[in-house]
């Protein structure tokens, strides 16, 4: 049985944005029931290429929560910068936005659990990058985060070194093995893999649950939607113990 896509628009102040937030919901689904939710960065990516829907259906079945998933999309690679990179100014008014605009917007619209381990952030790249960000910021608001390949930089490794807010939460870390010289988008050429597992060893010592991947490949979507049942499996999955 499939679950059902669609579109809702939603105004951000804050980024003043007026997003086409891409939804999908769960079969069956039924504003009696609670359902976890997921917010993905790059959002239409998850939706077209990573095809998340149909992944989401394929975790639902072997276990998994059921889950609504928001995909947040952006308007262009600039502002998606401005927006998702450790450096900028923007993505502090974008982690903003997560937690006070658009986290109490889809609670309004949907039946999700107030829990901070009721909602997951996901993301790739720089997308996985505010997603861990926000987290890190709102630690009692999101608990699971879900990232591919992201950014990693001296910024991002000392704001988990300072907090350990973090520890208790669930994560999925996955990088590829021929990440070692990713074009960017601002025109540099970059080393993913090594800063990367500096990440994966300093989240080790948390206390959540933790899953950390390299797999065989680089920092494209065609890979990244391989991994994506895994992913998913692990971060829904009410089976496994936390």
């Amino acid at each position: 049985m499939n679950g059902t896509m669609r579109a809702l628009p939603f105004r951000s102040e804050l980024l003043d944005y007026t997003f086409d937030l891409h939804i999908y919901l769960p079969p069956n689904y039924s504003r009696l029931y609670t359902y976890h939710l997921a917010i993905a960065q790059d959002g239409r990516d998850y939706f077209q290429l990573g095809k998340i829907g149909r992944k989401v259906e394929g975790a639902i079945e072997a276990g998994a929560e059921d889950t609504i998933v928001i995909g947040v999309p952006y308007p262009s690679i600039g502002q998606r910068r401005e927006w998702y990179h450790p450096e900028s100014r923007g993505h502090y008014d974008y982690m903003s936005f997560l937690a006070k605009e658009l986290l109490p917007f889809l609670e309004s619209e949907f039946p999700t659990p107030r829990l901070s381990y009721g909602r997951t952030l996901m993301g790739d790249s720089l997308a996985g990058t505010i997603s861990l960000l926000t987290a890190l910021r709102y630690p009692h608001t999101f608990a699971r985060i879900m990232i591919h390949s992201p950014f990693v930089n001296d910024t991002v490794l000392q704001a988990v070194q300072t907090s350990k807010e973090w520890h208790p939460f669930d994560i999925y870390h996955a990088i590829g093995l021929d990440e070692t010289k990713v074009h960017t988008t601002d025109g540099s050429i970059q080393d993913f893999l090594t800063p990367n597992r500096k990440l994966h060893h300093l989240l080790q010592q948390g206390t959540g649950r933790r899953y950390y991947h390299e797999f065989n490949g680089g920092h494209l979507w065609s890979f990244w939607e391989k991994d994506l049942p895994r992913a998913l499996q692990y971060m829904l999955n009410t089976q496994q113990e936390r």
